[in-house]
C-alpha cells in the first residue's frame, strides 16, 4: 500500500510528540510492505532542532513553499492508495483539497490533537489545519483520543467514519537501560511547557520537591519560563533528544505523566510517553482522566495522583512495590501498546476503508475503549 502523508514534522521531536509516534509506525508499516511519503514544511523552528534527517520506512519530502511542492505532491498522490493530512499540518487545508482532486483511492484525516481541535472549535478560533468545511469529505477520520471526542468529530465537524488510533511505543528503541547518573531521580517529568497543565506540574512535582528535600526530581522539556522557581533538588533539562529517552526513563524510579486540561476532560488520551516510560521499566504516576483504566489498571500497573500528597507517597513507596507496578505495566505495554500493534490496527482500518463503497463509508464508527 502506498501512503502519502502531509503532517507537522517527523524530522524533529523537539516539543513535538508527533515525530516519535510516526517514526515507530513507519518502521512497523514498512515491514509489511508499505511505501510511505511524508511531506514536511521546512519551518525554521523544527529545522533548527532537527534530530533525524531521514526516517526508516519513509521518504521525507521537505518543502518551503506550498506552490513549489504542489506538483511533486500531486505526482505522489496520483498512484497512492491513501492520501492523509494531520492536525497541525501547516498546509493542511490545501493538502486536503489536493488529495481530493488527485487520483488517490481514499482520503484520511488523522487528528493527533483532537481535544485541542475541539476546544478551538468551541471557542470559535481559527483552525488552519482543517478544511474550511470540516471533515465530511474524508473517507476516514482517525483520532489520537477516543471516547466522546469521536462522537464530537462526527457531530461537530461532520466526520462520516471515525476510529481511534492511540499512541504507541517502539520497544526496539524504548527498553530498560542502565541508569545514567545525570538522569537519576525519584520522580521525573518530560514534557514541553503547556499553560493548561502547568498547575499540575506545580502540584505533582514542584510542591513535592519542596516537601521532600532529600529526594531527587527532574523537569525536562522546552519552553518553560526562565523565572520558574525550583528548589535545589530539582534538576532542569531544556531538551532530551529521542536517542536518550530510554536512558532518561530507565534512570527514574517514577515517571510523572501529565495531561493537558482539554485532553483530560475528554479522556481516553494516553500520551505516547506514557507507553515509552512503561516500556523502559519506570513506574508511572499519572493524573486521572476518564478511560485511563482501559490502558493500565490503577494500583497494579500505574499510580494515580489527585494531590501533591499522593506524589509524596509515591516517591516514598517501597522499592519492591514500585518494581512490581513497573514490571506489570511493561508487560501490558509490550502486549497491547507497541508501534507494531498500532500499525496492525492502522493497516486494518485503511484496508477496510479501501474496501468500502461510498454508501457504507458514510457509517460512523466510534468506540471508547482500546
Amino acid at each position: 500500500m502506498k501512503l502519502v502523508i502531509f503532517g507537522l514534522s517527523v524530522s524533529s521531536a523537539w516539543g513535538n510528540g508527533h515525530a516519535t509516534l510516526w517514526r515507530g509506525l513507519f518502521r512497523s508499516l514498512a515491514r509489511v510492505g508499505y511505501r510511505i511519503h511524508f511531506f514536511e514544511k521546512n519551518t525554521p523552528y523544527y529545522a533548527a532542532h532537527r534530530d533525524a534527517y531521514s526516517v526508516a520506512g519513509a521518504r521525507i519530502h521537505y518543502y518551503s513553499d506550498w506552490q513549489q511542492v504542489c506538483a511533486e505532491a500531486r505526482h505522489e498522490l496520483d498512484d497512492a492508495d491513501i492520501g492523509m493530512t494531520t492536525s497541525y499540518c501547516p498546509d493542511g487545508g490545501k493538502a486536503a483539497e489536493l488529495i481530493w482532486r488527485s487520483n488517490a483511492e481514499r482520503s484520511v484525516y488523522y487528528d493527533l490533537d483532537t481535544p485541542i481541535t475541539l476546544s478551538k472549535l468551541s471557542h470559535g478560533a481559527s483552525i488552519d489545519y482543517l478544511p474550511h468545511d470540516g471533515l465530511s469529505n474524508f473517507d476516514l477520520v482517525l483520532s489520537y483520543t477516543g471516547g466522546e471526542a469521536l462522537v464530537d468529530l462526527r457531530e461537530k465537524l461532520g466526520a462520516r467514519r471515525v476510529a481511534p488510533l492511540y499512541g504507541s511505543v517502539d520497544p526496539d528503541l524504548h527498553c530498560p537501560q542502565f541508569p545514567r547518573q545525570e538522569f537519576t531521580s525519584d520522580l521525573s517529568y518530560l514534557g514541553t511547557y503547556a499553560a493548561d497543565r502547568q498547575d499540575k506540574l506545580e502540584e505533582f512535582l514542584l510542591r513535592p520537591a519542596e516537601s521532600l528535600p532529600n529526594s531527587r526530581f527532574i523537569l525536562a522539556g522546552a519552553m518553560y519560563s526562565p523565572v520558574l522557581h525550583f528548589t535545589s533538588n530539582v534538576r532542569r533539562f531544556e531538551h532530551i533528544v529521542p536517542g536518550q529517552h530510554a536512558a532518561f526513563y530507565s534512570s527514574a524510579r517514577i515517571t510523572l505523566n501529565l495531561t493537558r486540561r482539554s485532553m483530560a476532560k475528554k479522556g481516553y488520551c494516553p500520551s505516547g510517553r506514557l507507553f515509552e516510560a512503561a516500556a523502559c521499566g519506570s513506574a508511572i504516576l499519572s493524573d486521572w482522566w476518564p478511560g485511563l483504566d482501559q490502558f493500565f489498571t490503577p494500583g497494579e500497573e500505574i499510580l494515580i495522583a489527585n494531590s501533591w500528597e499522593d506524589s509524596c507517597r509515591a516517591v516514598l513507596a517501597p522499592e519492591a512495590d514500585l518494581k512490581r507496578i513497573s514490571n506489570q505495566a511493561r508487560e501490558r505495554t509490550l502486549a497491547c501498546h507497541t508501534a507494531r500493534a498500532r500499525a496492525s490496527e492502522l493497516n486494518n482500518l485503511l484496508e477496510s476503508c479501501l474496501n468500502r463503497g461510498a454508501d457504507s463509508a458514510s457509517v460512523c464508527e466510534f468506540a471508547g475503549g482500546v
